[in-house]
């Protein structure tokens, strides 16, 4: 074991991007200090993110959530949603998005099992988003060039203390800002925000009812 192996064994920075290699990450990732972090790995670096406690985070995480399954339902498009789960490229990457989206068609190939997904098996997601408070930078500057690299095709970062949200759409291995989503068809980003913005002053019943009247009266 080298000393670098020692130390992630004990305990390594979090919230910070590490250099490590694969097999330092997986040691890394293995210590029970860590259950309840997020992981990323990305460049020969590894990123040990600890749950934010904020409410605010927590719900901007589910009301985003919530009007992506109306989305869904609205326009009868398929949608099979992941919480924090973690897509692999065993031995070169890693990222576990806050949520992650399978729509229309590629549902059939969304993931299923308690082991984290392997991308070399199983296609990426469409959409993936990181809820950001404390890690705005990271989620629009190295997280961002990970989530291109891996070929996921839309990329959402909701900005807890603006609410606000940026959006890309990834092609080639690189991004562009979007005002519409691709994967989720002419869903007007700024109609979500509005919704976050609302998500501040009434309830989550509220704010769908209002989201299912817009979404409704654009069809």
């Amino acid at each position: 074991m080298n000393k670098l192996q020692g130390k992630l064994q004990l305990k390594i920075p979090t919230d910070t991007w590490v250099t490590a290699s694969w097999d330092d990450y997986v040691n890394a990732t293995a210590n029970s200090d860590y259950q309840k972090a997020k992981c990323y790995y990305h460049s020969g670096q590894l990123r040990i993110e600890m749950p934010p406690v904020g409410a605010n985070h927590a719900d901007d995480n589910n009301i985003v959530a919530v009007l992506i399954s109306l989305f869904g339902v609205i326009r009868n498009l398929p949608i099979r949603g992941f919480t924090n789960c973690s897509y692999r490229r065993v031995g070169i990457k890693e990222c576990q998005p806050d949520i992650s989206y399978y729509i229309g068609d590629r549902v059939q190939f969304s993931p299923q099992g308690s082991s984290i997904v392997d991308l070399d098996l199983t296609h990426p997601p469409d959409l993936a988003i990181e809820v950001a408070d404390s890690s705005w930078a990271d989620d629009i500057g190295k997280k961002r060039l990970l989530y291109e690299e891996l070929g996921i095709a839309e990329y959402w970062v909701v900005d807890v203390r603006n609410t606000r949200i940026l959006a890309f759409a990834i092609a080639n291995n690189g991004s562009y800002r979007i005002d519409r989503s691709q994967v989720l068809p002419e869903l007007s980003i700024v109609l979500l925000e509005q919704a976050l913005q609302r998500s501040r002053q009434t309830d989550n019943s509220q704010v769908g009812n209002w989201f299912i009247t817009q979404i409704q009266d654009s069809a």
